[in-house]
């Protein structure tokens, strides 16, 4: 890939283009994501939109209302399916307006749309509440669609769907799809005559910039800064601040919006796993009854665990400590993490779960809140980790931040450009060239090898690249904004307070990744890295998610409990455990574990005999031959007939992938084992239709 013969045009940035000839040339791209996956495809549309003369907004789906969708003649929805079938947290306001009674049929019949779905075949959507069950991936996307058409809105460009399971990744089928809306947009939508599509090699502006102001009294001065060119100050609107941390003659960053096409923020972008699909329709029964169920029930879907203005007073720093994003005005002593260095993975801590000797490092942390919220099982808990002063310090040399590192300023977007964005800020021909590679659709390969498969960072890839020189004005428009882990809760019933006092407790059961790379570097996750530093008692900043859980009605508690939970994924069926024996009556608890050794892996091992709790396990290694927990299925039929029989409910937690389908084809095979079916057919029969079941994978 050769460098553009002018040099000049190469590092041009696209301006704002207000000619009267684009008309009502404006598209709506609306995403709703729980990771970031979809998100991330939304904000590549979005762009691909830009360069097509389209003035482009791109937002959560929970950011607009239905007569929104009036104003825009092309709206394009992309959206994730969480959970068991369920849509993303930031799309569920706008998918409850959807859903509304009173909606005449045809209200969105000025609407011409499309939608794409992110998705992993490892999950299934099992319709428990009508005669038969249809197991797809993608359920939130086709329920969106569907409903979409049901409203009377009209399908402008063939719907397209990812499989986050697919070999290929989402570069492989992502761009194909995109690639062909692109040719449907320009075919369909034809530009003005003179217009023509705005060239890869011509930069679009950046969607936010920050800079320095000084706050004094009578004046407002800009500190001049590698970023401060004639052109791009002239492009760029300061808006008004307030220094952050409300004291005069000091210096804050306030945000400056550079919209281009765009009428509102576009969010962040980098390259995840995901693989575009053709599209097999999904069964119209099971869409409409799904439809009907959800236009008939409600439920609250989150719950901040926000603390009161009174419970705030004991916290150090108040509520706002607890409730802001993560922002580098903290107090410094926020930031006192420390590596603790070398670790001796064969002897691990006495905090670790369950005993020393294990291979695989746990962590039980506790938290405990004064608030009146609580939780229930199948909740989860979000941990917003931060990144380490080590590594902070790192990027601020590498890129010469030092003078202006030390001004306190707030994150304005969650936007991020990576390596595309990255890839104009170097003057070394070779190193933009290479830049430029990565970003090119026939160079995906090598972007997955050079990027996913060694797990770079992105101070490894600035490191590589030492001519990229950012300018902190861009800082927003670069990197992204760290996101949220959810960890499933793991108390619950007597330990969902803590004794004696008003105190909410929650508990989890969290591995900290460690491993090496194809590059024999080894890797830490950035949130257990963060736990696994953090020291008693200290503040961070959490949410409590109101998630899907288990069937937990009274008639539920009667019943007996099967829960299949290998690995860490017995974090919410002991949640559930704990809260069942918390009711007068509470029936039978059976619980199939599974790990690489007991001695190592067996968690909360000492308390399933204390409880009642019947356990049979499933330890891989502790033998020659491989032992899991559909193993064990199959070995203990008679119990699952027997289970079955009785009306038990079954709950799955743990990995997705190939287990979860691998434990469901046990179950089956359990039935015909143990005489309770006939064939393989009449136990997906029997199963279907006679067991509730809970799965809860990630």
């Amino acid at each position: 890939m050769g460098l553009p013969a002018d040099r000049h045009r190469e590092q041009m940035t696209y301006e704002n283009d207000d000619d009267p000839r684009l008309g009502n040339r404006r598209v709506l791209i609306a995403f709703g994501s729980e990771t970031g996956n979809s998100q991330n495809s939304a904000e590549d549309l979005g762009r691909l939109a830009e360069r097509l003369h389209f003035r482009t907004w791109v937002c959560e789906m929970n950011e607009i209302e239905l007569n929104t969708l009036l104003h825009y003649p092309l709206v394009i929805f992309v959206v994730s399916t969480t959970g068991q079938g369920e849509v993303p947290k930031n799309a569920r306001k706008f998918w409850k307006s959807l859903l509304r009674k009173r909606l005449p049929p045809n209200c969105l019949s000025a609407v011409n749309f499309t939608t794409f779905g992110l998705g992993d075949s490892s999950y299934s959507k099992y319709a428990i509440y009508f005669s038969f069950v249809i197991a797809v991936y993608n359920w939130a996307a086709r329920k969106l669609h569907k409903r979409l058409e049901q409203l009377g809105a009209a399908e402008f460009y063939p719907r397209g769907e990812a499989d986050e399971r697919h070999d290929d990744g989402i570069d492989g089928a992502f761009l194909p799809w995109s690639t062909s809306l692109r040719t449907h947009l320009l075919t369909n939508y034809p530009l003005p005559q003179g217009l023509s599509p705005i060239p890869l090699d011509v930069r679009l502006p950046p969607k936010f910039t920050i800079e320095i102001a000084l706050n004094a009294e009578g004046a407002d001065a800009k500190m001049p800064g590698p970023y401060s060119t004639p052109d791009m100050d002239s492009s760029s609107s300061a808006g008004s601040a307030k220094p952050t941390d409300g004291r005069r003659g000091e210096s804050d960053i306030r945000a400056t919006s550079a919209l281009g096409h765009s009428d509102h923020d576009q969010l962040s972008l980098d390259r995840t796993a995901a693989q575009f699909s053709h599209v097999d329709i999904a069964d119209p029964g099971a869409l409409e009854a799904e439809l009907q169920y959800e236009r008939t029930h409600h439920s609250n879907y989150a719950v901040s665990a926000r603390l009161s203005e009174g419970a705030a007073r004991v916290i150090s720093g108040g509520i706002d400590n607890l409730d802001r994003p993560n922002v580098l005005r903290d107090d410094a002593s926020k930031y006192s993490l420390h590596d603790n260095g070398q670790v001796d993975d064969s002897v691990p801590p006495p905090d670790l779960l369950p005993i020393p000797g294990s291979f695989s490092a746990v962590r039980d942390p506790q938290t405990k809140e004064r608030i009146e919220p609580f939780y229930k099982p199948g909740d989860v808990l979000t941990i917003y980790p931060k990144n380490f002063p080590e590594d902070v310090q790192a990027l601020i040399d590498l890129m010469g931040w030092g003078e202006v590192a030390d001004q306190p300023f707030e994150h304005h977007s969650r936007q991020g450009g990576g390596i595309p964005g990255i890839a104009w800020h170097t003057d070394d021909p070779m190193h933009m060239e290479r830049l430029r590679e990565f970003a090119d659709p026939k160079y995906t390969d090598e972007f997955y090898d050079y990027t996913s498969r060694p797990r770079r960072s992105i101070l490894e890839i600035l490191q590589d690249f030492p001519s990229v020189k950012i300018p902190y004005q861009e800082i927003p428009s670069i990197f992204p904004v760290i996101r949220g882990r959810e960890y499933s809760i793991a108390s619950g019933g007597d330990l969902l307070k803590e004794k004696g006092t008003d105190d909410l407790r929650a508990e989890l059961l969290v591995a900290l990744v460690k491993y090496k790379t194809v590059l024999r570097k080894t890797r830490q996750g950035l949130c257990s890295r963060y736990i696994a530093s953090l020291k008693p008692d200290t503040t961070i900043n959490i949410m409590i998610g109101d998630n899907q859980g288990p069937p937990n009605e009274s008639r539920h508690i009667r019943a007996p409990l099967l829960a299949i939970g290998p690995g860490t994924g017995v974090a919410p069926i002991r949640s559930l455990i704990h809260d069942r024996l918390s009711y007068p009556v509470c029936g039978e608890n059976v619980l199939i574990f599974g790990g690489r050794n007991r001695k190592a892996d067996f968690y909360f091992s000492n308390e399933w005999k204390d409880l009642g709790v019947t356990v049979h396990t499933a330890f891989s290694r502790d033998q020659k031959e491989k032992i899991y927990v559909q193993d064990v299925i199959r070995q203990q039929a008679g119990l699952i007939c027997y289970l079955v029989q009785k009306g038990a409910i079954m709950c799955l937690c743990g990995s997705s992938g190939k287990m979860p389908e691998a434990v469901r084809q046990a179950l089956y095979d359990a039935l015909v084992i143990g005489g309770l079916a006939p064939n393989a057919e009449a136990a997906k029969h029997i199963f279907n239709n006679r067991v509730e079941y809970w799965e809860e994978v990630w």
